[in-house]
């Protein structure tokens, strides 16, 4: 393992084995743009690579093969031509590797999706290339990385031609949690509190590279402003590449996103289908799919409704963030930031972006519960009132419970306070309702214990007795 590398222990370990394997193997390593899928790949490999390339961005067959040529120039010191065609190209990659002396050959074709241009015929040339020659060897390591994360899956993990169930391993390179974000940061030698790392967090996600344009002597808002709000800031514009590199016909991805964004708690697929104007059918199921594998979006049912009532909610923080501030650009101020501390239209947002981050770390969750080991599943729930839009005002919502196989069902409310957290007699009140209202419409026979997930704790007072359980931030980094 390589101490340069933080977090990835279990993908390390994966990409370990198959290179001590004793047959020949096939890892397709995906995942969003700049969550170090190549940083990864380089750093567990460094050194033993017998061959590497990188697709071209946005370039055409030609210049693909030529690139191709002049890398096993360069590899091999041969003086190539460039191929006619990917057959041809890919065989004149087997007859060098062949000659290797090396135990273990390891082939690391990064950006992948980029090689396979219209008309190319490059993945038919690359299916071959694997199954009449890599395959029927022993001592071959052939890796495929790369993020149009589509592609990887479309082409490779549910391939139904020549390449159907050839993979020997796929690994999806999620986000940083939080407690990988705070050892990134402490081994970049930046000084920044829990609550800090949370805040970075709830905007950018677990991002690597969006971490690392963090500047160490500044705050978080000098950091956001930064990056975000001033004048060529690099990430102001990371949205327009981030849905590009992901996914072939991007801007229905991001109309889909763009629509979800606008509805906090999420919405069915029928409601995408009429705000986002994307017609029915393959088309939006191929999209919705694609955006939960990536984790841009969950798919979640409502407690004891069924299936077809399931939500579409948009969860990735950046996304989120981006169409909340930065997309209409409406605020025009290169410290906005700074000068948005503590206002309403922050904290609102704050409370939301947390909700989010709990979310995206349910494990940890149920790890600090002491739960880990018990079956259990998450989902969220809201009363007839709300569900048929009658009546709001007297409905009540519950945006995450967990049903757990132990006879406990968690409703979690999840507040994010500078301070402890007080619940007032008015907020002991609607809390009550919810559990009432719950517990009425859907009968169930288990326990039903209110779990506070607060990044601060809750204040003890004469309403504060209502809380079963309650989990900090602190209690998440693990």
């Amino acid at each position: 393992m390589k101490n340069s590398i933080i977090g990835r222990e279990l993908e390390q370990s994966i990409l370990g084995d198959i290179y001590c394997s004793k047959k020949s193997e096939f890892v397709a390593v995906y995942g969003r743009r700049r969550v170090g899928k190549t940083f990864l790949i380089r750093e567990t490999f460094s050194g033993k690579f017998t061959f590497e390339i990188s697709g071209l961005a946005k370039a055409n067959t030609q210049s693909q093969l030529l690139n191709f040529a002049i890398t096993m120039n360069q590899t091999f010191g041969a003086n190539l031509k460039p191929a006619e065609n990917w057959l041809e190209a890919f065989a004149t990659l087997s007859d060098l590797v062949g000659k290797s002396t090396v135990k273990r050959k390891v082939l690391f074709f990064d950006e992948i999706p980029w090689m396979d241009t219209p008309r190319s015929e490059f993945l038919a040339a690359f299916e071959h290339f694997w199954n009449a020659w890599a395959s029927a060897r022993k001592d071959v390591v052939l890796i495929v990385c790369g993020s149009a994360t589509s592609w990887i899956i479309n082409n490779l993990i549910n391939n139904h031609g020549g390449l159907h169930n050839r993979l020997t391993a796929s690994i999806f390179l999620k986000p940083f949690t939080l407690l990988e974000c705070e050892k990134y940061l402490k081994a970049k030698k930046i000084s920044t509190s829990r609550m800090q790392v949370a805040e970075y967090y709830m905007i950018m996600g677990g991002i690597p590279f969006y971490l690392s344009k963090i500047e160490k002597g500044l705050s978080v808002a000098q950091n956001i402003d930064r990056m975000f709000f001033a004048p060529k800031s690099e990430l102001r514009n990371e949205f327009n590449n981030l849905y590009t590199s992901l996914f072939r016909k991007a801007d229905d991805y991001e109309k889909v996103v763009e629509t979800l964004s606008k509805k906090g708690k999420g919405l069915t697929r029928r409601e995408i289908e009429g705000n986002a104007k994307i017609s029915a059918g393959g088309t939006l199921t191929k999209i919705l799919k694609n955006l939960e594998c990536c984790d841009f979006i969950r798919c979640y049912n409502t407690f004891s409704r069924k299936k077809r009532d399931s939500f579409y909610q948009l969860i990735d923080p950046f996304t989120l963030f981006y169409f909340r501030f930065v997309a209409k650009n409406e605020y025009n101020d290169v410290a906005f930031w700074s000068n948005s501390l503590d206002t309403p239209l922050r904290n609102t947002w704050a409370g939301f972006a947390f909700e989010m981050l709990a979310l995206l770390h349910i494990e940890e969750i149920k790890k600090a519960l002491g739960i880990s080991g018990i079956q259990s599943n998450v989902s969220a729930w809201c009363s007839r009132d709300m569900a048929h839009h009658i009546s709001a005002a007297k409905g009540a919502q519950i945006d995450m419970l967990i049903n757990r196989k132990d006879g406990i069902i968690n409703l979690v409310e999840m507040k994010f306070s500078p301070k402890q957290f007080v619940i007032t007699k008015e907020y002991e009140q609607n809390l009550q309702n919810k559990i009432f209202a719950f517990k009425e419409e859907t009968q169930t026979v288990k326990a039903v214990h209110l779990l506070m997930f607060t990044t601060n704790g809750v204040k003890q007072n004469k309403y504060s007795e209502i809380v079963q359980k309650q989990l900090i931030l602190d209690d998440i980094y693990c």
